[in-house]
């Protein structure tokens, strides 16, 4: 007897057996209330008036008899279907056998997948075979232009079913592979997460090396200086007007804290270059001791238009101590020194907010500098990776209100509202700071240093890093002190003062060529070979690379 197609799912005909044993009466008047049903339906159908067509645009004959039918008001939602995926009759039919493989060669492709995972390679090959034999019987059809009959897909059809049966038995069905694959997912996620880790981790130790050729630079200057007493006369033995000049309040004074020679090197070079009145231009530079040989050789060796640069070491400042600054009070701490400097500290905390350079003096010098420069009113602060691209004389006259600093706020990402850098669950922060209140930027800060004295700035810098010895107000840096220190104080300035971003992540074009300072803030410096390629060429203009000393340390 021949087997019944793989679709054809009907029971046994059990009701026919039943109507059979029925009465002959009972049947035959079952037959004429079907009969009659059927008539009354056909005149009620003929009595009523004929709706207006509604004849619907087509390009297709037969589509367009079937709109204008009159018991089709309008094209039905299945209709736009079909046009929209260009499906044939094949496809749309109930009984096509052709549809039927499709169908289940996309259900054994999942099944291999899972399979494969389960590590069931028997199972596997067996369903590699079977969408093998179903893909080539539908290829032979396509490529002779005909239909798959059920004398070539039978067999095909309940092979598969087969498997499939086999399948859930394995537990393969929707439910397990669901699961299979958000264990996947959270796989995919926790590798991802690990590489991002170890990226982060690379990106920090590429940015703190000081890279050869900046090395380079240091030693060789440091042999010009002390073999060359004329270098040093240039500093030792100055004039009354240029020491005059570093007291002048009518000057522009600008101050920069960096042991990066070629760094501050740029931040000078453009700053002159690109104002209208460069001999009125004043610099206060302070490194540390390795660098302040070297620093003072390079000015030396190097006009600025004119300007007027004084360099200062960190160490001269013997007031600097740990009785003084919280920061030098936390360095002598045996734990803190171990988190930092040993690596064994809390591991989860991220490894960017483990750099030493956040204790270095250097960096928390900043709050200083009403007491550095006792006798200046005015001071525009610069960090030493930005470049200066517009005069900045006019941010000497720009009135600040009353408050103590003019900085561009950061605050159009939600990521950069106090919240992002403060723990809000904190008592004390909470109690006093509003978490979306808007944050600023450290790299090019106007200072009022009279209202800065008057407001006592420095005495609130300390308040709040001695609260903060066990890090659990915020982990490090020093903006985080700043924006509790100049809470309140702070007047916005335009945005394109100053334009971040540059050392990780993409800008603008049309805001970095309005920028007046470009700020290379992140680890992708612009001296560092990590550094971003497209935005390099802003500093490399302000770096003389036909200079002897830079040609024998650079190659470019």
């Amino acid at each position: 007897m021949r087997r019944r197609p793989f679709l054809d799912q009907r029971r046994p005909s059990s009701f026919k057996r039943r109507w059979q044993q029925r009465p002959w009466w009972f049947r035959l008047a079952v037959t004429l209330l079907l009969a009659l049903a059927c008539l009354f339906l056909l005149l009620a159908l003929r009595g009523s008036p004929d709706p207006d067509p509604v004849v619907l645009p087509s390009t297709d004959s037969s589509r367009s008899a079937a709109t204008t039918s009159p018991l089709l008001h309008q094209r039905s939602y299945l209709d736009g279907v079909t046009d929209a995926f260009n499906m044939t009759d094949e496809m749309l039919s109930a009984h096509s056998f052709s549809r039927q493989l499709m169908d289940q060669i996309s259900l054994a492709k999942t099944y291999l997948v899972v399979a494969k995972e389960a590590n069931n390679l028997q199972f596997a090959a067996e369903l590699s075979s079977q969408i093998r034999r179903a893909q080539s019987i539908l290829a032979h059809a396509a490529a002779h232009g005909g239909t798959v009959t059920e004398q070539d897909a039978e067999k095909a059809i309940r092979d598969m079913s087969v498997l499939f049966f086999q399948a859930q038995q394995f537990r393969y069905d929707s439910a397990v592979t669901i699961m299979k694959l958000k264990g996947q997912i959270q796989s995919l996620e926790e590798k991802s997460k690990a590489e991002a880790e170890k990226s982060t981790k690379y990106g920090q130790i590429a940015a703190e090396e000081l890279p050869k050729g900046l090395y380079c630079l240091g030693v060789r200057l440091t042999m010009e200086w002390f073999k060359t007493t004329e270098l040093q006369r240039k500093f030792t033995e100055r004039s009354p007007a240029v020491q005059s000049n570093l007291r002048d309040n009518s000057l522009y004074h600008y101050c920069v804290f960096s042991d990066n020679i070629l760094a501050v090197s740029v931040v000078v070079n453009s700053t002159t270059l690109n104002s209208m009145h460069p001999e009125k231009i004043v610099f206060h530079l302070v490194t540390d001791e390795v660098n302040y040989a070297p620093m003072r050789a390079w000015f030396a060796l190097n006009d600025y238009r004119g300007a007027t640069v004084e360099i200062q070491k960190v160490e001269d400042f013997t007031w600097l101590n740990s009785s003084y600054v919280p920061v030098l009070k936390q360095l002598q701490d045996a734990a803190t020194q171990n988190y930092y400097f040993s690596g064994s500290g809390n591991r989860g905390t991220p490894v960017k907010f483990r750099n030493p350079k956040y204790l270095s003096m250097l960096n928390h010098l900043r709050f200083y500098i009403p007491e550095i420069y006792p006798e200046l009113r005015k001071v525009v602060f610069l960090d030493d990776d930005i470049v200066v691209q517009k005069d900045l004389s006019e941010l000497f006259t720009i009135n600040l209100n009353g408050n103590v600093m003019g900085a561009v706020e950061t605050c159009m990402e939600t990521f950069h509202r106090f919240h992002k850098y403060l723990n809000h669950s904190h008592p004390l922060i909470r109690a006093h700071f509003d978490p979306d209140a808007c944050g600023w930027a450290f790299g090019m800060n106007v200072l009022d240093l009279v209202m800065w004295r008057n407001k006592n700035v420095t005495g609130i810098y300390h308040y709040w890093q001695e609260r903060n010895a066990d890090h659990t107000l915020w982990k490090l840096g020093s903006l985080p002190p700043g924006l509790l220190a100049f809470y309140g104080l702070v007047e916005p300035l335009d945005p394109k003062w100053h334009v971040l971003g540059l050392g990780y992540t993409t800008v603008d074009p049309a805001t970095i060529k309005e920028g007046a300072v470009l700020h290379y803030n992140g680890n992708m410096k612009p001296w560092l070979k990590i550094g971003m390629e497209k935005y390099k060429g802003f500093w490399d203009n302000y770096v003389d690379y036909s200079h002897p000393l830079l040609q024998r340390c650079f190659t470019h």
